[in-house]
């Protein structure tokens, strides 16, 4: 039960990782690209849509890796699963306290009524994502780890 609970949150944590990860190096660099003003329509959409599911599913993966602590605690790999939980953690209060708040605007952006300083905005995002990605790839690749 315990082997099935680690595959569980690895794979949630994992496909999660995939799709920050596509965030940060693909979609926002396809948008970017693009003419006028889609980059900002686009990274508009893209805020409401996954500032919707996203929170979801970093709580989700949260709760699993605690679980999967509580229910191991002694068992070898514990420790690890402790620290992605802590990592997982501290990706949750960097989202709230940096990403969140400039998504929460940047959702509600038009070609119309877009700050002047848009593009500084989206650039400090991209920067703290950039961060919050390096700390969810380590804790996912302290989770199979602990399987191990």
């Amino acid at each position: 039960m315990l082997n099935a609970l680690g595959i569980i949150t690895t794979v949630v944590v994992g496909v999660m990782v995939g799709v920050e990860f596509s965030v940060a190096f693909v979609i926002n660099r396809i948008l970017d690209a693009l003419p006028d003003d889609c980059a900002l329509r686009g990274r508009a959409h893209g805020g409401r849509m996954l500032g919707a599911v996203m929170p979801v599913w970093y709580i989700t993966s949260l709760v699993l890796a605690a679980i999967w602590a509580i229910a191991g605690w002694g068992d070898p790999g514990t420790g690890l699963v402790i620290t992605a939980a802590a990592l997982l953690i501290v990706s949750v209060i960097m989202s709230l306290l940096l990403l969140v708040p400039i998504n929460n605007q940047g959702k509600t952006w038009t070609p119309d009524n877009r700050p002047d300083d848009w593009k500084q905005q989206i650039s400090r995002w991209d920067r703290f994502h950039y961060v919050r990605v390096a700390i969810i790839i380590a804790a996912f690749t302290l989770l199979p780890a602990a399987l191990a």
